[in-house]
């Protein structure tokens, strides 16, 4: 158990203002590369700490309507050359009452905001899914910010995917960790996943869990599109 004290003269003034500056900072997002995002000038680990949003509980897996929900944001981004990819589960596990849920998606263009630019970013022509992480209470299932994810595919001895997963925010798919996977072709595959530990002040049910990196581990097959 700690104790929290009242801050007093300057140090009081400015934690409100320290809370306006990291509300401020929010992340227009969908899907996409980090590779790619990384030429705006922004890059995932920089942005992780703003991930998410605390209040929201969403649904721990997307439901059917998530390829439809897919197809409409690639449309309103003016793509239409865009395959749809089923939503395939490629795990799910649960480390200190932190559910972590891995999924592949259609990929879409988002946008990255850096707070002052928006900068847009389209999937590769040979992407194979959008991965999406998702975070959340496994007994209330409400959304868990400000974490990191980190996200290593191998296939044997050859490694095609080690990147670090954006944090994004979605009127579909809500607050999640993301990026578009580029694979060789249909295969069996292991996902890993480092869920580095969130950073921000915890309310006391949350004080002495998730304070060390975790890694989890998925096998999965995948079948290429045509």
């Amino acid at each position: 158990m700690f104790t929290l004290h009242r801050p007093h003269g300057p140090l009081r003034r400015a934690v409100p203002v320290a809370v306006a500056t990291v509300l401020a900072a929010v992340l227009a997002a969908g899907c996409g590369t980090a590779g790619s995002a990384a030429k705006s000038g922004a890059s995932p680990d920089a942005m992780s700490g703003m991930s998410g949003m605390s209040g929201m509980s969403m649904p721990a897996t997307p439901d059917a309507a998530g390829a439809a929900a897919a197809s409409s944001e690639a449309a309103a981004a003016g793509d239409t050359g865009i395959t749809p990819v089923p939503t395939q589960v490629l795990g799910t596990a649960v480390w200190q009452g932190m559910k972590i849920t891995a999924d592949a998606m259609t990929p879409v263009p988002f946008d990255i905001y850096n707070g002052t630019t928006m900068q847009l970013v389209k999937p590769p022509k040979n992407v194979s899914f959008h991965l999406m992480v998702l975070l959340n209470d496994a007994q209330t299932n409400v959304v868990i910010p400000y974490a990191s994810v980190w996200g290593t595919i191998k296939e044997g001895s050859k490694t095609p995917f080690d990147e670090s997963l954006w944090p994004m925010i979605s009127r579909y798919m809500g607050p999640h960790y993301g990026n578009d996977v580029v694979l060789p072709g249909s295969g069996t595959y292991q996902l890993t996943l480092l869920i580095s530990p969130p950073v921000s002040a915890r309310h006391v049910e949350y004080q002495d869990v998730w304070l060390k990196p975790h890694t989890v581990t998925f096998t999965f097959h995948w079948h290429q599109p045509s």
